[in-house]
Order: C-alpha cells, then sequence, then structure tokens
C-alpha cells in the first residue's frame, strides 16, 4: 500500500509516506532560505519512499516566531528563498507543503523582543518544555483578528513561492493549539470556553487560508488531538475538531499530540498516536496522516495495512538519515 498513489484536491501523491515538519534552524537569522537548506530537503526529496515534504514550521509573523533561524513566511520578501527551495524538491519528484504557524505563548521573549502572545495569561505546561517561564499577554479580539489575517496572507505567499499545499499548525503547544486546549484557554469571550468555542478561531483561519488560495488548492491542518495531561484534549475533542476541520474545508488531517508535544509518556511503539488516527478516520472522509515512531517500511506498511491512517509520517529517521530504505 505504501506506493499506492493519492489525491488531494489538485494535488497527486506518488506514495502514502510522508516527511512531516521537523525544524532544522538551518536559515538565516532573519528566516531565509540557505544553501544548507535547499542541501537538507533535496537529499530527503530524493528519496523515493517520500512522496512529500512539509517543511518545517514556518512563522507568519514576527511575533510568532518560535526560535532562532526558524524559516519564515512572514514577508513577501521570503518568497524568492522560498520558491528555491520548492524548486529543489520539485527537482527530485517529491511534492511540498508549507506548515503555517504562530508560536504564541511558545515563542521566546529573547527571540521577539517583546512578551509573547496567547489566548490567556497562562504559563504553557507543554512537555517537553517550551517557551519562557513567564505569563504571556492575552490576545484581544483585534489581535485574534490580525492572526487570523496574517496566516492568509502567509498561505498566499506559499502558493506563490510554488508549494503544492499548506498546512495550518495546530499542534505541539503553539498558539492554534493553546486555543484549543482547556490547559491554556482560560478566556470567557467567544474563543474560550466549551470546545466549540475554543475552536472558533481555527474555522476562521480555515475559512480564510480558502478564500485567499481558492477552493483547488490543498489545505491541511495539524491537530494536537490531545495533551494526555489531567484536565486536557480528550480523544472526544480531537473527533469532533477533526470534523469541524473537514467540514469547513480541510482537506487532509494531520495528527499528533498537544501539550505533550510530539510524544506520549512511556509511549515508543510505531504509530503511537494512532487511538486518535483510528478514531477520526471513521469520522472523516478526507485523509489522515498519522506519524510517531515509524522506523521502518514494515511499520509503515503495518499501519496502512491494519487501517490506522491513509498517509504514515517518517520523520526522525529521515532527520537522522536521507537515505532512509530500512
Amino acid at each position: 500500500m505504501m506506493n499506492t498513489a493519492v489525491v488531494i484536491k489538485s494535488m497527486e501523491l506518488r506514495g502514502r509516506v510522508i516527511m512531516p515538519p521537523l525544524g532544522t534552524y538551518k536559515c538565516t537569522e532573519d528566516g531565509k532560505v540557505t544553501e544548507d537548506n535547499l542541501e537538507y530537503y533535496s537529499a530527503r526529496a530524493r528519496n523515493p519512499h517520500v512522496s512529500m515534504i512539509i517543511t518545517e514550521h514556518s512563522y507568519i509573523s514576527p511575533e510568532g516566531q518560535a526560535k532562532p533561524r526558524q524559516l519564515s513566511v512572514s514577508d513577501d520578501s521570503d518568497i524568492d528563498g522560498l520558491h528555491r527551495l520548492t524548486d529543489a524538491i520539485h527537482a527530485e519528484g517529491a511534492k511540498v507543503m508549507c506548515q503555517l504557524n504562530h508560536a504564541g505563548s511558545a515563542a521566546l521573549s529573547a527571540v521577539i523582543g517583546r512578551q509573547s502572545l496567547a489566548p490567556s495569561p497562562v504559563i504553557l505546561p507543554a512537555v517537553p518544555k517550551t517557551g519562557d517561564d513567564t505569563p504571556p499577554a492575552e490576545l484581544t479580539k483585534e489581535q485574534i483578528a490580525e492572526i487570523v489575517c496574517r496566516f492568509a496572507a502567509a498561505a498566499v505567499r506559499a502558493k506563490t513561492a510554488g508549494y503544492d499545499a499548506v498546512e495550518i499548525h495546530s499542534a505541539h503547544a503553539y498558539l492554534l493549539n493553546q486555543f484549543y486546549s482547556p490547559l491554556t484557554n482560560q478566556r470567557t469571550d467567544e474563543y474560550g470556553g466549551n470546545l466549540e468555542k475554543r475552536l472558533r478561531i481555527h474555522r476562521e483561519v480555515i475559512a480564510a487560508v480558502r478564500e485567499a488560495v481558492g477552493a483547488d488548492y490543498p489545505v491541511a491542518i495539524r491537530l494536537g488531538g490531545c495533551d494526555y495531561m489531567e484536565g486536557g484534549s480528550s480523544l472526544e475533542d480531537c473527533v469532533y475538531a477533526a470534523k469541524v476541520f473537514a467540514q469547513e474545508g480541510a482537506d487532509l488531517i494531520d495528527l499528533s499530540g498537544g501539550m505533550c508535544r510530539y510524544t506520549i509518556p512511556g509511549h515508543n511503539e510505531p504509530g503511537y498516536f494512532r487511538a486518535m488516527s483510528e478514531a477520526v478516520k471513521k469520522e472523516v472522509t478526507v485523509p489522515v496522516l498519522l506519524t510517531g515512531g515509524v522506523k521502518t517500511m514494515a511499520d509503515a506498511e503495518m499501519l496502512l495495512e491494519e487501517g490506522a491512517a491513509d498517509l504514515i509520517g517518517v520523520g526522525r529517521e529521515l532527520f537522522k538519515n536521507a537515505e532512509w530504505e530500512m
């Protein structure tokens, strides 16, 4: 099944193995593409088992930058370098998706030069640790509206730069995931409270991105569906959110962790987020992507054959070895 083609809107993938986004921090200080970026991604796109690369999380606005030398899609001046990157990946036969991100309170104040922004003034409980140990500033409604516009503008830049698709990042304790999780969203307005309200910004971002890029351009969303912490987001929340995203126009649901980020304590088996992907796959008609713990082709094939997901992400192994084929 690994080599079975998949069609997502206007994009056809040659197989079912995806390289998910992993931060390399090989950019310039202001987030521009470097030769190191080109060499790194070209080598992995050359792997015949990789049908698509989702490039590392790219910040959509300066105050949403998580770390130094993170890739930027926040300004029109980024487009030329990003086009060099997509050209390099396409030259090796793989498709490429841009992951759009705002770090929220996971942004380091030393990097952004100001207090970070978040749904609520709550210190992140994320594990592994990210962000500062000081409370962020609570976003105003006007600032939320501006961030929604920033996502849309970044999506247009990505499309202009030759990306085949974009992915909205709501996982790993970053801003949209902070709105989703009851651990970090303590608002009492229309953006906080019950799950429906905590998903409001996601609906707005999906709608804005869709309007910006057009009906036929693939738009994915990565959801940190479960926090695996007391009082955090649950499997039921994950399934409901995925259904909402698909109804709102997401063409692919990419599942990972929330405040637990990309791990589950005590788990390292292949596809350790599969409880989420299996539950979501039963409820949506769009493809579902599962990552986590996949080390071999046999792992990927097993998860596909067992119906755990439609697409399998192989991250750490490809990060370590561009010629992964074990």
